[in-house]
């Protein structure tokens, strides 16, 4: 509010006086207060202190119009404004002159104000990136840069979902503000970005971010007062996760407490209280107290009321808090019509008149409208209107994809994409009831597309729109990546970080994060349209295969198995009870002796969690296609237990891959675009062997892997200090098969995946940019295939890195794997691939051989040394080989060469 007070203020100035105004302003910003700014500008300006500066008349031009504006600022009068920025953008490559540019700086952040006001957040958040780019590029200075374009800019992209762009200008300009030595403005910048830190679930990094700053800084009643609710937000957030921690329910309750207590003291603070209020009523809701919970809203009602100047987005999340307190307590007309009532301060065109809901065409990216429309749906649901539910989700979901839209970066996609999760489940079990009362298919059919919609789905758009970059683009786009690498490999360093560095990597970054953005093709393609299920089944009778889909969600685990023209839904319960059955079968791959020492309890548990997973019996199909959700990417399906045994002979088990050739996809989608990519006729191989002689990494038998691999295929090997990532990136296009033999690791919280190359560790997203499109990927490994978990997009591992990078087909370990016997795994995967089969099958079957096996123990049979490695990619055919065909083309041919050779001889003798 304090830039519309000081623009009301300054109205009635000269040009030149404004301009003056607006760089003394900046120069005492944060040490006196509004009042007495004003008070001292005064007299400067009547005593004559300050006079009137020329300006010329580009500058003139654009103040005055800002001038115009503010005096009226309209929505009318707003478009006019608009036009004439338009009008004058172009020119602003030509401005030398540093007044002109902070004149249009100034313009810029004017607009982001007002658009903002008026519910156009992209158009805000454009203006204020176009100010924000200017002033750096520029150096300009006189002019409080933070309060009047980086803040608004910052609480724009946490609103939209863009958390790393949020986490990048609060930390720059928590930094600006730490070197002038701002404190309103550190404070600012702790408290949002505390929001940030929430938002992503970094409630831990929030909680200590918010702790150190309540006991370290000097901090008004107020500010310390909205510091203690933060933090009661975030330990009430954590009662909601998997991992609570003891008393949070009363750390929550007594930082509220203690909040309300802070700023009870200050006259002006309503909304700060109410605010708090609210959240207490929250957190007793949580807890079954309705009675308190509605004790505790009245209170922030009668605040929220006395505060007569508050814009409709605030007074829509108030109405919402109300109305989702409403729905919680029963009351669910009461609850509707309030849900109308945002429609209709969010959207001034909505009218409920003629329709119960807002048109797609007129709703935009917006939270408050996210949250409004899924309590619809909500209710919906329990008054038994299952499609006007639906068609309220499909309005949630494609704000989500008007989100995705704007967003720039891999980790805030994906965190977005998570917000479908549970409205995608909510959706499935509509369809599943639906289809339990008519029996029609098309709603198991659209379950799965919907579904299919959460897969790999940040993956997806990457690869998709990859192939349309620009040369520049993909420049810019590798170059935010590198930036990006470099921020985490010194945040890695933990106190020996170098802060410089870190922020000259986000100044870096963010500038070639709005580059990126302003040379973004028009063009994007959206991966999330769907798929044909024609064409999916045509292509798996084709490969005479099976396809099982899992869907994870909170309640409920969802498997879709698709098979002779038709889908098949079926579901357990995810509830902890039930899914620590998958979790006990996972848990047997933790080390090599658990399943050796007790194969009797393997047998149990893995035959439990096959009866679970719904799998195909008695099948006529030979090939199964798997795509897992949630911990199921962890899961090796082909040690799955089909019927369980006394035998303590690992080979005489009855194993799943005993009935298919199994093999893995990200998703439907992946599976069907596969069938663009053919298999080279000749494979070369290029491989990659550190071995790590005479240290403590040694890999002894990498060296007999590399000699098996060399006997059966050319290509070029790289071995001991020669397997560089500088001579792998060099030849990874070059040949059709990249082995690679070495350690990895699956990363921590703080640390990612990464993998081990002779000279360097390199990050799984410092694998993103090799463009490479090879027939098949090694990764002969430890738990190449393991990494930060995100349902529906998967684990952020080494194959992900490889997957980002162009490669289809991989295999990939999942857990720690032996030397020696990946070795000998190695050596029969490729001798099956010589003999020209194709890889799924040839991984099948060299597990099939290894069981097979004479000279391999029966310890080393465990299910622990050969379920490792498991195939991501297509059901290729190998290219064929027809001798026949060639020796009758040759036998051709020569009796071809015999004619001509005839036919000449008794040409001469005619002659």
């Amino acid at each position: 509010m304090e830039v519309l007070k000081l623009q009301q203020f300054t109205k009635n100035l000269r040009v030149g006086e404004k301009n003056v105004f607006y760089k003394w302003k900046a120069l005492f910003n944060g040490s006196l207060s509004s009042f007495q700014n004003i008070f001292i500008l005064i007299v400067f300006i009547f005593s004559g202190s300050i006079s009137a500066q020329k300006t010329n008349t580009f500058e003139e031009k654009i103040n005055l119009n800002v001038d115009r504006f503010t005096e009226n600022p309209t929505a009318e009068n707003l478009k006019k404004l608009e036009a004439f920025d338009k009008n004058i953008s172009h020119s602003i490559n030509s401005l030398k002159d540093k007044n002109e540019l902070l004149a249009f700086v100034i313009l810029k952040s004017n607009l982001g104000y007002y658009q903002n006001q008026l519910n156009k957040k992209q158009q805000a958040i454009s203006n204020y990136e176009k100010a924000w780019q200017i002033y750096q590029k520029n150096r300009l200075s006189n002019y409080d840069i933070i309060e009047y374009c980086l803040k608004p800019l910052g609480n724009l992209y946490t609103i939209i979902g863009d958390f790393d762009n949020a986490e990048n200008i609060i930390k720059q300009y928590y930094y600006i503000a730490t070197q002038t030595n701002n404190l309103q403005q550190q404070y600012a910048a702790v408290l949002n970005l505390s929001n940030v830190y929430q938002n992503t679930g970094r409630i831990n990094d929030a909680i200590a971010l918010l702790e150190k700053t309540i006991r370290s800084q000097n901090l008004t009643d107020l500010q310390k007062g909205n510091l203690y609710n933060n933090l009661g937000s975030n330990y009430f957030l954590n009662t909601n996760s998997n991992k609570i921690i003891p008393n949070d329910y009363e750390n929550a309750e007594k930082a509220f407490l203690k909040a309300i207590s802070l700023l009870e003291k200050g006259k002006s603070q309503n909304m700060a209280l109410a605010n708090t209020y609210r959240n207490l009523s929250k957190l007793k809701l949580q807890r079954n107290d309705a009675k308190m919970a509605l004790v505790y809203f009245e209170k922030a009602r009668n605040l929220f009321n006395k505060n007569s100047s508050i814009d409709p987005r605030s007074k829509s999340e108030f109405l919402f808090d109300e109305a989702n307190l409403l729905f919680k307590t029963g009351k669910l007309k009461e609850s509707a019509v309030l849900i109308t009532q945002i429609f209709k301060n969010l959207i001034p065109s909505f009218d409920n008149k003629k329709t119960d809901l807002p048109n797609k065409n007129i709703i935009y990216a917006d939270t408050m409208l996210l949250d409004a429309f899924d309590l619809q749906a909500a209710i919906y649901t329990i008054e038994n209107q299952p499609e006007k539910a639906l068609e309220c989700y499909g309005l949630s979901f494609h704000i989500e994809e008007l989100f995705q839209s704007l967003l720039v970066y891999e980790n805030s996609k994906i965190i977005s994409q998570l917000r479908n999760r549970n409205r995608t489940e909510k959706c499935i079990a509509i369809y599943e009831s639906l289809y339990q009362k008519d029996n029609q298919i098309t709603h198991l059919e659209n379950a799965f597309l919907l579904a299919e919609k959460t897969k790999s789905a940040v993956l997806k758009q990457v690869l998709l729109n990859s192939s349309k970059q620009s040369t520049l683009q993909k420049k810019i786009a590798q170059q935010l990546q590198n930036e990006s690498n470099l921020i985490l490999k010194e945040q890695q360093k933990g106190d020996l970080a170098d802060i410089v560095k870190i922020n000259n990597s986000i100044k870096k970054q963010n500038e070639l994060m709005l580059q990126l953005k302003q040379s973004a093709s028009e063009t994007e393609s959206n991966p999330n349209s769907g798929i044909i299920l024609s064409d999916l089944y045509a292509k798996l009778e084709k490969d005479n295969a099976i396809m099982v889909e899992y869907f994870s969600g909170i309640n409920k685990m969802y498997s879709f198995a698709i098979a002779s023209n038709k889908i098949y839904l079926n579901s357990f319960n995810n509830n902890a009870h039930v899914s620590v059955k998958i979790v006990q079968f996972i848990d047997f791959f933790n080390d090599a002796n658990t399943i050796a020492n007790s194969p009797a309890d393997y047998n149990k548990y893995s035959n439990m969690a096959y009866k679970l997973l719904k799998l195909p019996v008695n099948s006529a199909y030979k090939n199964l296609l798997i795509v897992p959700d949630g911990l199921l990417n962890f899961l090796p399906f082909e040690a799955l237990i089909t019927k369980e045994s006394a035998t303590t002979n690992f080979a005489k088990m009855n194993y799943l891959l005993n009935d298919y050739n199994i093999g893995y996809q990200n998703s439907a989608q992946f599976y069907l675009e596969a069938n663009r990519a053919k298999r080279k006729p000749v494979a070369t191989v290029l491989g990659i062997f550190p071995i790590f002689k005479k240290t403590p990494f040694e890999l002894t038998f990498s060296k007999d892997e590399m000699q098996s691999i060399k006997e059966k295929f050319k290509g070029k090997y790289f071995d001991n200090s020669s397997a560089t990532f500088g001579n792998f990136k060099n030849n990874a296009n070059l040949y059709s098969i990249l082995h690679l033999s070495t350690h990895a690791s699956s990363g921590d919280i703080d640390s990612p995946a990464s993998i081990k190359f002779s000279d360097q560790e390199v990050m799984y997203s410092e694998l993103y940019h090799l463009n490479i499109h090879p027939d098949l990927v090694v990764l002969s490994a430890c738990e190449t295939g393991i990494g930060k978990l995100f349902k529906s997009e998967g684990a952020m591992s080494i194959a992900r890195g490889f997957q980002f990078a162009g490669a289809q087909n991989l295999l990939f370990s999942l857990w720690k794997v032996n030397d020696y016997t990946t070795s000998l795994f190695m050596d029969l995967f490729y001798k099956n691939i010589k003999e020209n089969q194709s890889y799924i099958e040839a991984n099948a079957n060299a597990k099939r051989d290894f069981l097979k096996n004479k000279t391999i123990s029966n310890a080393k049979k465990s299910p622990y040394y050969w379920s490792a490695l498991v195939y991501y990619g297509n059901i290729e055919k190998p290219p064929s080989t027809n001798y026949l065909v060639y020796g009758l083309i040759i036998l051709l041919g020569i009796g071809l060469f015999i004619s001509s050779k005839l036919f000449l001889s008794k040409k001469k003798r005619r002659s």
